[in-house]
């Protein structure tokens, strides 16, 4: 790529989350910015469409969006002035016992705590401090390894996050407060012995806390389209279909930034790579994939605990006992029959999604990476399980299996919606082990997907810092 005329200053290639946030970045500071999308929608895992019924709308890939909220990049935009609107559910998420029972994160952390009865104080001190920090260090936690601005509170924050989540809930004494743990911490996808898995649970219920898990009103789309329209109004261009397979498909620019895994990456540009960075990125690791089901129901999911019907998530998993026995079974290649189920009932919040009186219903459990084997069954089994008579209640159903997803979407490599396995071994190292993991090795290319730190989840901070290493690089200009 030359450095003198160049039709722009730089190329984003993926308008995900994190492809949205480097090509705003990237513009903010007065560059001419071309963002290229390969579907003819923008957004990525951020879509919406009617998969089952006409008038149902289903979130294809996320659904509901605590890191979104609490993002450091994304609060500073004026999302909401471009048609973004956020709905905030009492209880952000519940998990069901086989006792009628159901443990629940609320926005109050005093009153989530006083529900897990003698395991309140543990709660207490463990969530509390967090709390009070979070704000503070939101930046350091979401950022590739560095110094941090708040050492103490993230020294604190480490010792609990590094540890695995079977070990850290060990703390409590009570089924709810065990299961709940559990539900945060299989987000993680990956066995929950491992270390660092408490990390996003930690996460997760204290931005539930702070922020709340919400729904966006009309569709996760919604958030894409309020992100693309803010960009477009500050002068920024994108061009939909327009799928990039080599880099001689692209318009000439000082620097181009890819929202693509290690896979697509050295399927693009991996002849401009040294041996090195090929041989790292060639090693990169994927992790567990998912099987999706969506449904149109004519009726709410008919849970029976109170909980679990006014939640916007539930983690169907039960115990932490069966959690951990069945994502340890999935990482060895196994088909749990009780699989952990992470379901969305974001129709009862938001009536746009859904004809009057019915509603929609977004589940997906945990397969082996590349698994075709269809979890419907197991799924639903799952649901019936503490939502008896929950099957009648379905008008339709649409599923995706790993190979479908990742046609949908090829970040989803084998189905794994996290970008790679985000265990200790790729925690500081994603994509490779680099001063930056944003550069690569040819001058002005960039990585800036979920394959980069902080990883996964719609909060664009992987893009935020890859625009900014490239600003830097490039175009000698520093953000603090």
């Amino acid at each position: 790529m030359k450095l003198e005329k160049c039709e722009y200053d730089a190329v984003v290639v993926g308008s995900g989350p994190n492809g949205l946030a480097a090509a705003i970045l990237l513009r903010q500071h007065g560059l001419s910015v071309l963002l290229l999308e390969g579907k003819d929608k923008i957004g990525g895992g951020l879509s919406t469409e009617e998969l089952t019924l006409p008038g149902f709308k289903h979130d294809v890939c996320s659904a509901i969006h605590p890191l979104a909220a609490g993002s450091p990049f994304f609060q500073q935009l004026p999302l909401q002035q471009h048609g973004l609107e956020y709905i905030y559910p009492e209880v952000a998420a519940a998990h069901p016992f086989d006792d009628g029972t159901a443990a629940v994160l609320k926005k109050s952390i005093t009153e989530t705590a006083a529900l897990l009865g003698e395991d309140e104080k543990t709660y207490l001190n463990l969530i509390a401090p967090l709390v009070k920090s979070w704000p503070g260090m939101a930046d350091d936690v979401l950022a590739p390894l560095h110094f941090p601005k708040h050492p103490i509170d993230m020294a604190r924050f480490g010792l609990n996050a590094m540890t695995s989540a079977t070990h850290l809930a060990r703390h409590f004494k009570t089924q709810a407060a065990k299961g709940l743990f559990a539900g945060m911490a299989a987000h993680s996808i990956q066995p929950l012995t491992n270390l660092a898995t408490s990390a996003i649970a930690l996460v997760l219920m204290t931005n539930g806390h702070l922020k709340g898990w919400p729904v966006p009103k009309g569709g996760a789309n919604q958030i894409a389209q309020a992100l693309a329209s803010y960009f477009v109004s500050i002068g920024g261009i994108i061009e939909t279909g327009r799928y990039i397979s080599s880099l001689n498909q692209l318009p000439s620019a000082r620097a181009v930034l890819f929202d693509v895994t290690p896979k697509q990456l050295l399927s693009i540009a991996g002849h401009q790579f040294s041996s090195v960075y090929k041989w790292q990125l060639e090693r990169y690791q994927y992790g567990m994939g998912v099987f999706k089901v969506d449904w149109a129901l004519d009726d709410a999911i008919p849970f029976t605990a109170k909980g679990a019907r006014e939640a916007g998530t539930v983690h169907i998993g039960g115990t932490l006992q069966e959690i951990v026995q069945g994502e340890k079974e999935t990482t060895e290649g196994k088909h749990p029959e009780r699989p952990f189920v992470l379901l969305a009932q974001q129709s009862l919040f938001d009536d746009t999604r859904a004809p009057k009186g019915k509603h929609t219903a977004w589940a997906y459990c945990h397969v082996p990476n590349g698994s075709y084997k269809d979890m419907t069954e197991s799924i639903e089994r799952q649901v019936e399980r503490f939502a008896p008579g929950f099957r009648e209640r379905i008008l339709g159903k649409h599923t995706f299996n790993t190979g479908q997803l990742e046609n949908y979407n090829p970040n989803y490599i084998g189905g794994d919606i996290n970008g790679g396995i985000i265990d200790l071994a790729q925690l500081f190292t994603r994509p490779a082990l680099r001063s930056s993991p944003y550069r690569t090795s040819a001058k002005g290319i960039y990585i800036c997907s979920s394959s980069t730190p902080p990883g996964s989840g719609v909060h664009g901070m992987c893009g935020y810092h890859s625009a900014k290493r490239a600003l830097k690089d490039i175009f000698n200009i520093s953000i603090k």
